[in-house]
């Protein structure tokens, strides 16, 4: 499909910091996938995550060899537990063993805008890292304007990090 002078209208932010690398996007749909397809190519991203109600058919991504997690909750609220205890899980395994001699993997996330659930995802992953908490609201706004809203600014500030085992980058 030629898709090389489409530009979206919402382009994906690539969110970087020290080992970790994001692509925070909007819900792609079935006619415009192939476009955000090429996008993560172009980032090399091993995995998506869909933090809402699947919009595409995910096996046309998983057919260009990235993984996709279904990770949905409600619009415009903090991640439940066991989703961010699966994203933390998710960007250990990705990040942990990356060899330098290749290409850096990213995690490529979205929601239905790319402004709330997702971005807060990627807060997390940076605090886990050292980052601190409003740093890292700030860092992802400075990429991906509107994100994050007040309720879930509220729960990044209270959010702890967990104490790092050895050996891995989030525990």
């Amino acid at each position: 499909m030629y898709t090389q002078n489409i530009i979206l209208p919402n382009p994906p932010s690539l969110i970087e910091y020290k080992t970790l690398k994001f692509l925070i996007m909007d819900a792609p749909s079935t006619s415009n996938l192939d476009i955000y397809i090429e996008e993560m190519k172009k980032y090399n991203v091993t995995d998506l995550v869909r933090v809402c109600e699947p919009t595409y058919p995910k096996e046309r991504v998983e057919a260009k060899k990235i993984n996709v997690h279904d990770w949905p909750f409600n619009d415009g609220e903090p991640p439940p537990v066991m989703v961010v205890k699966h994203w933390k899980e998710l960007v250990n395994n990705v990040f942990k063993n990356e060899d330098s001699q290749s290409k850096k993997p990213c995690i490529a996330i979205h929601c239905v805008a790319g402004l709330g659930r997702a971005p807060v995802l990627v807060a997390i992953a940076l605090i886990e890292e050292g980052m601190n908490a409003l740093d890292s609201v700030s860092y992802i706004r400075e990429r991906r304007r509107g994100a994050i809203n007040i309720k879930q600014l509220k729960y990044l500030e209270e959010y702890k990090k967990k104490s790092k085992k050895k050996g891995c980058i989030i525990s």
